[in-house]
């Protein structure tokens, strides 16, 4: 019988499972782990290979293959001759990821928001079933204007979990101003990296009070993109509803 003492206790427990992935995909597992548990926080350098080769007993090459797949899903970033750092949402070429609204002419805006109202509310069913929460649970509800030069473009309805954003206030969301992005502002003050998002979108008719906001008129064309947020270990923690104008912006996704 050959002798396992020596062998990494991850491979051998994935030698046992019934469901075994590729030693690297376990690495990256062990890295998400330590994500979620906030041992580096966004914007942080990470360990280098050779410091996580060490920790999890594996080789440098197996490390960097759970590296490189990470930063593809813009979990890290790499930074040529400074190290992989965690990705954060305060990066310029990351602010905006998930807005998926992009003017016509294609000439960069200015972008800023206006943050309409917050408060606590019980969650409806529709909300509980995005937050994965019961109905009538606490949910904090936002209401905020994004403005593309100064001309309002979205209306966003958003809901957060309470038990992580109860202490969320309006005032704190005006003195971070404008143009901060409020995933970076999640980041900050409620330790919370928003790694990707669901969406779904639908056509709509802007109800009167809609219509004001947005300066349309009533029952003017909409885009509603309903949108779920996940942090680590696929936990939602953020659903919204938008309502995009699209007479000088169109919505734009890019497949392959």
């Amino acid at each position: 019988m050959s002798d396992t003492s020596s062998v990494p206790h991850i491979i051998r427990q994935a030698a046992a499972s019934p469901t075994f992935s590729p030693l690297y995909r376990q690495i990256k597992t062990l890295m998400m782990d330590a994500l979620g548990a906030g041992e580096w926080e966004p914007g942080a350098l990470i360990p280098s290979e050779a410091e996580l080769a060490a920790r999890f007993g594996v080789s440098q090459g197996t490390v960097r293959k759970a590296i490189d797949e990470m930063s593809s899903e813009n979990l890290l970033v790499r930074r040529q001759g400074k190290g992989t750092f965690v990705a954060s949402h305060g990066d310029p070429h990351t602010r905006y990821r998930f807005l998926r609204l992009r003017p016509d002419d294609g000439l960069p805006q200015q972008k800023h928001s206006r943050s309409l109202s917050c408060g606590v509310q019980a969650a409806d069913a529709a909300t509980a079933a995005a937050l994965v929460i019961q109905p009538g649970d606490p949910v904090v509800a936002v209401e905020r204007l994004l403005c593309f030069d100064a001309r309002p473009v979205v209306f966003d309805q958003m809901f957060l979990r309470a038990e992580i954003f109860g202490e969320l206030t309006l005032a704190m969301l005006e003195q971070e101003g404008p143009v901060t992005s409020l995933y970076r502002f999640f980041e900050q003050c409620f330790g919370v990296h928003m790694i990707r998002a669901e969406e779904r979108v639908r056509a709509v008719a802007a109800a009167a009070s809609v219509a004001k906001l947005l300066e349309v008129a009533p029952d003017a064309p909409l885009l509603l993109v309903e949108r779920r947020a996940y942090t680590y270990a696929e936990r939602p923690v953020e659903w919204r509803r938008g309502f995009y104008t699209t007479e000088r912006h169109h919505y734009y996704n890019e497949l392959g």
